[in-house]
Parts: structure tokens; sequence; C-alpha cells
């Protein structure tokens, strides 16, 4: 590697919507830029978060500097407080940004132990050979910022998450002059999102939202229940304001939407009118037509206080015909089977439901085509590097940029774990570092193998085979015959004990085998048993069980 080289190593987020973290390192030197998870897909038994796999980091910890986080959302930094166990460095972040790392690193315990600094879109900092400055962005949740990075061959630019809106809700607009002034230095690198790259023309303002909430209160002859993300201070922000205009209070509802809002009142990013709010016990003391509610849910999450509505099963809330739910977001991709049982259940309660894109009750808060190609003429990148998106998206991406006069050759579609090394001239994938996914299941943090997750996969499958055999410890030689138990293999319990017989003999067998040659060491006997045993039953059933080997030694 050229000393003057910059190189780009994604770590996530790229290929997949979540869990964003790209390394940058320069000199010798690494600067994160953000740390978010990834929620589980359905296939992901019994996992709570997904996390960026970090041992590259781990491997060169001594060089890390900072974690530097664009935005407050969850797939931008809700993996700090479990990467700050093992790697902790300064984090840098806006006020908005860093309020909610702050509950999320307290509820850890990190909070005494973790530098925090605060900055603007007027920053200008040193962080090693790197000049580190910001640029401030639009989106659906307060203080976002794009990220620059400076070195000798110019800028690496994220922009992060944004939109070009022209209206928005707090007056915080994307500073386009910014980016323009950036062009005309030169930018080395364009870390662009690619979210909305399949989505043609450009991203509706978060004002044009305010319509539909207008008539839906207008209209509404009950309660209305409002679900949006809980971080989504502007939607959350335009619902107050409106429903207090057609005469209704509100209330929050779930952990999150009344730990965000009261932060975000706190700091002034949200505007609460006097006499406007109400606890969720007071609804039953107003008429319904007197009554919204801001609810967590939007994704048809089963623990969220809108899933635990639409089961009968909320300790304040109980839904009825009259009321009416309006679904204020769009399904992130793998949620969308959630989001729809959830709005059945929802509609066979009785309640009118108010979701999808036409209904103009949600906007996007990523830049669609239009505003990707404007992102590029502004900002003219050497290269680009779609990021923050599924393969399709950063391909159509790179498309745009075609369209827009950028060669192929100065286009990098990169998998997370490349490792991008950029000249003043050219550009070269050179190397491939290890990346994954590790699982957070409850307050425990897997392995990047997975392995407790795929035993999920196969007993939720296949079932389970449990085999215990009693052997002589001194020679091997068994001296009962051996158990077998199943559960979740077979339907019918004829052809299961068929198996089991033959399962037991063949089993005797190998145990025979093993006392005759004085094999005693529990580890091979385990791997015998386990290899006989799954030849047998996929060649019996074709299928796959968890088998599980118990020896005890007598």
């Amino acid at each position: 590697m050229s000393e003057d080289a910059v190189r780009i190593i994604p770590l996530g987020g790229l290929g997949e919507i979540g869990k964003n973290m790209t390394a940058i390192e320069y000199r010798g030197k690494i600067v994160v830029l953000d740390c978010g998870v990834e929620f589980p897909s359905e296939d992901m038994l019994g996992i709570d978060l997904v996390l960026p796999d970090i041992r590259w980091l781990m491997q060169r910890q001594q060089d890390v500097l900072a974690f530097v986080i664009t935005h407050g959302h969850e797939d931008h930094q809700g993996a700090l407080p479990f990467v700050l166990r093992r790697l902790n460095r300064p984090v840098y972040g806006s006020r908005f940004t860093l309020a909610l790392i702050k509950s999320k690193l307290e509820e850890h315990g990190l909070l005494k132990t973790t530098e925090l600094i605060e900055v603007t879109d007027k920053s200008r900092l040193q962080v090693g050979p790197f000049d580190l400055s910001f640029i401030a962005t639009s989106h659906s949740i307060p203080d976002s910022l794009s990220i620059v990075l400076g070195t000798d061959l110019g800028a690496v630019v994220l922009t992060g998450d944004y939109r070009f809106d022209h209206t928005p809700i707090d007056g915080r607009v994307t500073d386009v002059d910014a980016f323009a002034r950036l062009g005309e230095k030169g930018i080395l690198a364009l870390l662009g999102d690619s979210t909305n790259a399949e989505a043609p023309g450009s991203t509706a303002s978060e004002s044009t939202v305010s319509n539909a909430f207008h008539r839906i209160f207008a209209e509404a002859e009950g309660r209305v229940i409002v679900a949006s993300f809980a971080s989504h201070i502007h939607r959350i922000q335009q619902a107050i304001t409106i429903a207090h205009m057609h005469g209704r209070k509100f209330a929050l509802s779930g952990r999150s939407m009344v730990k965000n809002a009261n932060i975000a009142r706190n700091l002034g990013y949200l505007k609460v009118p006097e006499g406007a709010m109400i606890k969720l016990t007071q609804i039953d003391e107003y008429r319904p037509e007197e009554i919204l509610i801001l609810s967590t849910g939007s994704q048809g999450e089963p623990l969220s206080a809108l899933a635990r509505m639409a089961f009968n099963d909320h300790p304040q809330v109980e839904l009825h015909e009259g009321d009416t739910v309006v679904i204020s977001a769009k399904a992130i991709p793998g949620n969308e089977r959630s989001v729809t049982a959830t709005i059945d259940r929802l509609l066979k309660v009785g309640a009118t439901v108010i979701y999808g894109e036409r209904s103009g009750i949600h906007v996007s808060g990523h830049a669609a085509q239009e505003d990707l190609k404007m992102m590029l003429n502004l900002t003219r990148p050497r290269f680009l590097v779609p990021v923050h998106g599924e393969y399709r998206m950063q391909h159509q991406h790179a498309e745009l940029a075609r369209q827009s006069g950028m060669s192929d050759e100065d286009i990098f579609i990169l998998e997370n774990g490349d490792v991008l090394e950029l000249e003043a001239d050219n550009g070269e994938i050179v190397d491939k570092v290890a990346t994954g996914m590790v699982f957070v299941d409850g307050s425990e943090i897997g392995d990047p193998e997975g392995l407790v997750l795929r035993d999920r996969q196969q007993l939720a499958g296949d079932g389970i085979l449990i085999a215990v055999l009693t052997i002589d410890a001194q020679n091997g030689a068994s001296v009962a015959p051996p158990e077998l138990v199943a559960r979740g293999f077979l339907h019918d319990d004829v052809r299961l004990q068929e198996v089991l017989d033959e399962c037991a003999s063949a089993l005797s067998a190998l145990l025979d085998e093993l006392g005759a040659g004085h094999v005693t060491d529990q580890h091979l006997i385990r791997e015998d048993v386990s290899q006989r045993l799954a030849e047998l039953v996929f060649r019996r059933t074709k299928s796959r069980p968890l088998i599980m080997p118990v020896v005890v030694e007598v």
C-alpha cells in the first residue's frame, strides 16, 4: 500500500439494508464511519439484533482512532454499545444523535467510560491524518450530517442518509452550496446512499404528509392511532401539531416512542402545544374524537405497542370499531409479512387501517434517482462507491452515475470486506478482510460463524435426535443398549420407531467396533456416532435432524 493511498473497507451495509459500518484507512490510521445494527429476518430464530463483524478492526485496534456517526437511526448507531465493549474509542456525532447514543450507552453501563464529542456542520477537526468536517443534510430524523474526511489526495465523503427537502419541517435543508464547494475543490470518493436508487423522480418533502393528516383527523369519528418510527421526530411533530388544530390531545405508547419524544422535547427538537399532551392512562377520560395516540409498531414488531393493541394485549388501549389506525411508515425489506399480519389483525378488530404509499401518510427520507444525479453533479467525485443498500440498489446507483458522465472504471460496486485502494488517478480492489454477521440473543453476543443460529434452524427444519450411550471408562465397551429420543423428527409414530430401532442396532454395532479397538476418547466416539446416525437417517428419511450424542462413562 502506498503511504498516500486511501483505503475504503466496508464492514457492513453493502448488499443489505442495515448494519452500516465503513472503515477509512489513511497513512496507517483508521476512522470508522457509522456503527449500525440490522434487524433479524424471520429465519433468524430467537435473534434480537444483527451486528457487523469487527474481527478486522480488532486486529488493527491500535490504529483505530474514532467512530463518526452520520445520524441517530439504529442502522447507523445501534451497534455502538456492543462494539464499544471491545473497542472503546471516541464517538463523534451531532447533538440529537449523541443524545440517542447517550441513552443507549447508559442502559449498557458504558456512558462514563466513552468519550462523546458533539459536532455540527460548522465543525472542523483534526483526527490523526484526517481533516474531519461535516455537511448538514435533511433526513427523517433531526441533526443528520454527511461526513467529510479530508486527505492530501482529496476528500472522502459519506453522504449518510439524505434527501433534498426544500420545505423541511424543522427548516434544516440539505446544504447544496457546501456540496458544490466541495465539488469545486475536488472530491476523491463519494460514498453515496443507494437506498432509493430504484425510485424514479425526486423524493417528496416531509411537509406533504400534513395534507393526509389534516384529512384523517377531520374525517375520523373515533380515536386515531398513528404508528411511526419513534425516531421520526418530524412525523411526530406534524401529527401533534395537526391533531391539536383539530381539537385532539395526544398520548404516547411504546417505550422507544416515550423515550425519544422526551429526548427531542428536552432538547427543543419537538414542540408541544400547551395542554396538548396527556398520559396514556387518561385517554378514556376524553371522547374518542378528541384522542390521538402516537405508537411504536410500524414494522409489525411482535412486542410493539401497536401489535399488542391488535392482539388485545395492551394494558391501556383496547381497539374497537370506529378507531382509525395510520401506519405512517414503509416496511423495511424483510418486515413485509409482519406488517401485513398486523394490518390483517387490526382489520379483524374492526378498526379502519390507513397504510401504503397512495394514502399520502409517508414519504421516504432517502434520495430518489433525480436527487442522486443532483448529488453526483454537485460533487463531481473522482470515484463513486454506492453504499447503504442491497446489490440491485447499488447497481442502479452505478447506472445513474454512468448516465451522469462517470466512467465504469471510476465506479466501484463493493461487497462487505472488500478493500478498495484509491490513489489520485486510479482505484483497485486489493484485498478482502473477514466480515459477517454477529447475532445478539437477549444479552448474549454470538460468534461470527453463527453456530447457535444454525443449530436452531436445523432444529426448526428437521428436529433433534438424541443418542445416549453408556460405555466402560476403561476399555470403551458398551455396557447398556443405546437409548434414542427424537423430537420434531417424523410425523408417523410407527415409522419413527422403525427408524429408531434401526439406529439402535447400528449404534450397538458401532460401539462393538469401538470397544474392540479400545477407543475411549469421548470426542472421537461422539464424532463417529454423529456420522453413522446422520448417514443412516438421511438414507431412510431424507431429513437431517440435529444429532446430539451423549456419552456416559461407568
